[in-house]
């Protein structure tokens, strides 16, 4: 089974589509991974940066429960109507299939059935916690393309956590909280993500926006990805180029938006009131509907396809990589060390293609007219002057397979560009500032991408700062311009918050 291949014709339609709805279909682009020219040499193959379609990713996990014998019904109980907390003559009953609420209700389609759910039991061990983890797992890295959606068939809880697994569940990390008070809960002052930027991009909040129990319209939450996209892309996700070019040279970025698995850690349920009403506790419980969670098999962009088969996803490589995420060179294709497709540059990107060893050089026919001449390759001569600029590689000679070895934030076949967030300086340096990620604060003034020029009242290296802060003058008549309200929150850059040596680092 196959997750379904873009057509070239699609590319055309998400372009069309930009121009009719709010949110285009953002990650359309790199829909083919290669096709055939005709060139002097005859007919080769021209390689682009490639990946799969964004789709529900619900349809190929499997979901496990802790504890195991949370969900309703075995026993059978009762439970009170969301609408009515004091009308407690519904029923629970796993051995019933109208009465049963089993964890694959969270993923069925939605009107298939009147009422399709899954239930836990209810808080009849109070004052015991009630809490559940519900596990999501892919065994397969996934890159997150839209926001997850999580709506309650009860009251949204009054406390959860959303967390985020990169190795398969040996490790958790929390991607948000979630709360009717954040910081009675978790010790953590209440924000949204529209409180986040560009710099705060990857900060984990606490939000109380969906945690009002019993009431209208209460029982979506979501965890906002596009919101998050947008800090790059602009509001209508128009710029993706911005986005892709931070998405490609930000690794603590790109991973933000990664996972192997979810999990949705519920900790209390909704109460609706202050105390917990101990004569009816049948009224609390969890139950979700619906569960959504688009996103694309991370292949490293060198596929379009990844195949669904006895349960695992795995991706269809191309640019001669294997592996389950394309993440390795094939035998005989070593001629160089493996790597990533890159977006860049716009809208093809680079495919970084494993080329052959330089030992599996002299079998020529297996690559005659669907390979470039082999010459050009230039893995002949690991000593081969090769015309590396001495600022932007690591040696002034090819390595041994014949390329230059660039610097860091730098690129190029003779390591004389620079990667986005650099710019050339004796050498590519990193950026610190430009016009797409790190402004100038203030009314600064980005110089050469270089350093800001500062209005007389502010310093720092954004110009974040008021020079009254370093002689602890703020708000005292210095004639320095104090603002109305004291002294401006330090605004740390996109760099320091990812631990990078520059804003753009890896």
């Amino acid at each position: 089974m196959y997750l379904s291949r873009f057509l070239s014709i699609h590319a055309l339609w998400v372009t069309v589509s930009s121009v009719m709805q709010p949110y285009p279909l953002v990650w359309g682009h790199y829909d083919v991974c290669k096709t055939q020219i005709y060139t002097e040499e005859g007919k080769v193959w021209d390689y682009m940066a490639c990946q799969p379609e964004s789709t529900d990713m619900t349809k190929y996990l499997k979901v496990k429960l802790d504890p195991p014998d949370i969900t309703c019904g075995d026993p059978p109980e009762t439970f009170c109507a969301m609408g009515n907390p004091y009308m407690c003559n519904n029923e629970c009953d796993a051995s019933t299939p109208e009465l049963a609420h089993p964890p694959e209700l969270m993923f069925d389609f939605e009107g298939r059935h009147p009422s399709t759910f899954w239930q836990s039991a209810t808080w009849k061990e109070y004052p015991k916690p009630l809490q559940v983890n519900i596990t999501l797992s892919w065994s397969k890295t996934i890159e997150l393309t839209d926001n997850i959606v999580i709506t309650f068939e009860s009251g949204r809880p009054d406390q959860m956590i959303l967390e985020k697994s990169l190795d398969y569940g040996r490790t958790w990390q929390p991607y948000q909280y979630y709360a009717t008070d954040c910081l009675d809960a978790f010790h953590m002052d209440p924000k949204s993500v529209k409180d986040l930027s560009q710099h705060t991009v990857l900060e984990i909040i606490c939000t109380e926006e969906y945690s009002t129990g019993y009431m209208t319209n209460s029982k979506i939450i979501h965890f906002e990805i596009k919101d998050r996209f947008a800090f790059f892309a602009g509001p209508w996700l128009r710029n993706m180029a911005s986005l892709y070019g931070q998405l490609d040279t930000t690794k603590k970025l790109r991973d933000f938006f990664t996972v192997t698995d979810l999990r949705i850690r519920l900790l209390r349920p909704a109460v609706g009131e202050i105390f917990v009403d101990e004569l009816h506790l049948a009224r609390y419980f969890y139950a979700i509907s619906d569960i959504k969670v688009h996103g694309r098999c991370k292949c490293n962009l060198h596929a379009t396809v990844c195949v669904y088969d006895n349960s695992k996803l795995t991706c269809e490589c191309e640019h001669n990589t294997t592996g389950p995420d394309c993440g390795k060179c094939k035998k005989n294709y070593q001629g160089r060390p493996w790597s990533p497709g890159s977006y860049l540059p716009i809208p093809k990107g680079t495919a970084n293609t494993c080329i052959p060893s330089i030992s599996s050089i002299g079998n020529p026919p297996k690559f005659n007219r669907i390979w470039p001449n082999i010459s050009s390759l230039e893995v002949s001569n690991p000593k081969q002057e090769c015309y590396c600029n001495p600022l932007g590689s690591v040696h002034d000679r090819c390595n041994g397979s014949g390329f230059c070895e660039c610097k860091t934030g730098t690129t190029g076949p003779k390591c004389d560009e620079c990667l986005p967030g650099n710019s050339w300086h004796y050498g590519c340096q990193p950026n610190v500032c430009d016009n797409e990620l790190l402004h100038c604060q203030n009314g600064g003034t980005c110089h050469n991408n270089v350093r800001c020029l500062c209005p007389a009242a502010y310093t720092g290296i954004l110009c974040e700062k008021l020079r009254c802060e370093e002689a602890g003058s703020c708000g005292s008549d210095s004639g320095q311009g104090a603002p109305p309200r004291g002294c401006p929150a330090l605004l740390l850059p996109l760099a320091a918050l990812l631990g990078t040596a520059g804003p753009l680092g890896i």
